[in-house]
This record gives structure tokens, sequence and C-alpha cells, in this order.
């Protein structure tokens, strides 16, 4: 009888052991995970930041070729000079950050558009080259954001599912926001508009 009771007793205990590192190793494989996550969002961030940079680089060249063309469109200019001193002064916080870039990339957008109503603008070896640099560059900062966003909707999928969300609970990881491109830029541009 004292051996069934020893057997028991000792049957359980490692039950128990073998259920509290199961546990263990699921808590450590999430927290891992969840890392990971959240280093994979501050990794595509940082793509979509260096494409960014090489955009704001791209700016003041195309400022300076085409302000003496578009005597009308000065307003415009500014605005686009000021948007990325915004962005590049790091003292706004990433929110503001994604929406200053969202704005610059309407803007961009509507310079191109006034550009295509200068044909001497148009026919401009630096300026054509500076465009397609610029578009090529809009394009890889588009590809970079749909990684972003991917990696975000991982990221807060995963902070946000049981049994994860505990682990982030604990770690404190908040979601982080998508890039989104503001209704307003969703619209078609009115080129007649700008030149009111």
């Amino acid at each position: 009888m004292e051996f069934s009771f020893m057997y028991v007793l000792l049957s359980s205990a490692v039950v128990i052991l073998l259920l509290g590192f199961t546990v263990l190793m699921i808590g450590i494989q999430i927290y891992n995970s969840l890392v990971a996550k959240k280093n994979q969002v501050s990794k595509s961030f940082s793509s979509v930041d260096v494409l960014l940079k090489k955009r704001w680089d791209l700016i003041p060249n195309l400022v300076a070729i085409v302000k003496n063309h578009m005597e009308f469109e000065q307003q415009t200019l500014a605005e686009i000079t000021r948007l990325r001193s915004r962005a590049m002064s790091g003292d706004i916080t990433p929110e503001q950050r994604l929406n200053t870039e969202n704005q610059i990339t309407r803007t961009m957008g509507n310079i191109m558009a006034l550009i295509e109503n200068y044909p001497e603008l148009k026919s401009n070896n630096h300026v054509t080259q500076l465009l397609e640099s610029l578009n090529e560059t809009e394009e890889q900062i588009s590809a970079a954001r749909r990684f972003y966003n991917t990696a975000v909707t991982d990221y807060n999928n995963a902070i946000e599912m049981f049994p994860s969300n505990i682990v982030a609970g604990y770690m404190k990881y908040a979601a982080k926001e998508l890039f989104v491109t503001p209704a307003e830029e969703r619209a078609n541009v009115n080129v007649g508009e700008l030149f009111n």
C-alpha cells in the first residue's frame, strides 16, 4: 500500500513538473515571438525611413529647379519645404511623423501634376531625371509601406490574440499605427484647383 501511494505521489509530481515545463516553454515561445514581431516592425519602419530620407534629399533639388518656372505655385513649393523640415526635425511623435509623410506624398503629387502644365519643365533633362528618381523612390516607399503595414498587422494581431495578449500585457506592448492614406489623398488631384 505504501508503494502504490509513493507511486501515485511520484507520478503526480512528474505530471505537475511536465505541465509546468510545458507552460514555461509555451510562455518562452510566445515571449520570443512577440519580441521578433516588435523587432520586425522596427526593421520595416527603418526601411521606410531610409527611403523617406532619399526622398527628402531629392525634394530640395526639385524645388530649386522648378522654382524659377513655377512663379504662381510658390505656395506649393513653400509647403513641401515646410513639411520636409518638420519631418526631418525629429521632435515629433511617430503618429505625427506618419501624418507629415502622408502630407509630403500628397504635396509631391500636386507638384508633379503642376509640372505637367509646364512644357519647358517637362522637356528639361534635370527635371526629367529628378522626376524619374522621385517616381522610383515613391514606388519603393509604397512597397516598403506595404511591408511595414504587414509587420504592424502581424504584431497587432499577436498582442491582441489569446494567449499572447497576456504576455504582451505583461510586457506593456501597445498597438502600432499603420501607414494609411488619408481620404483626401485617395481622391484624384484636380489640377485646375491648384492654379486658383
